[in-house]
């Protein structure tokens, strides 16, 4: 039994849930070594411009995606409505991903204004998820990005979001030397 077909084969049968090294290792009986050493073989084969699909490494696990220059003959053939992300959906994912787990009640605060019915429309796009609760009075559930969320914005990790960098601007400038200077007067 040829294991490059088999992992091949597994790559599919997993489909968007993708697959980890330990589970490859464990279907396959093979360590971790021959795993990556299969892995990186076959992510060879699916490098020529006659395949298109490529194995790609997100969510912590590994699954067949399309190459991004076959692009605009999918879009030709898909309806993206669903998956299209209103500019309130995106600010809320933002502010979960970069404070999670994290409160409705929290992000509402952060936003100024109401986000409990965006919070429910990407739990239904499994896009975010409830992972406890808060200590907080009443007991609030905390959210969580999925592997979903890291699936769709191509991150391997949640380590992966772009730092976020204050904008260097001069009233902030002036702000802060003006504290420095009543602190040195003080």
């Amino acid at each position: 039994m040829k294991l490059l077909g088999v992992l091949e084969g597994l790559l599919f049968v997993v489909g968007d849930e993708g697959v980890t090294l330990k589970e490859i290792c464990e279907t396959l009986e093979i360590d971790e070594n021959t795993a990556r050493r299969l892995l990186t073989e076959l992510k060879k084969e699916y490098e020529s411009e006659l395949r298109g699909v490529k194995i790609s490494f997100l969510g912590e696990t590994f699954k067949l995606t399309t190459k991004k220059e076959h692009k605009e003959y999918y879009q030709k053939l898909v309806t993206t409505k669903e998956a299209i992300l209103s500019q309130a959906q995106l600010e809320v994912l933002a502010i979960i991903a970069y404070n999670e787990p994290i409160t409705r009640i929290e992000i509402d605060e952060i936003r100024g204004i109401s986000s409990a019915y965006v919070v429910k429309k990407l739990l239904s796009k499994d896009l975010i998820k409830v992972v406890g609760k808060s200590d907080l009075p009443g007991k609030p559930n905390l959210y969580r990005t999925t592997r979903e969320f890291l699936d769709c914005f191509g991150l391997s990790s949640i380590n992966d979001l772009p730092d976020l960098a204050i904008k260097d601007n001069d009233e902030e400038k002036a702000l802060f030397s003006k504290k420095n200077e009543v602190e040195e007067l003080l």
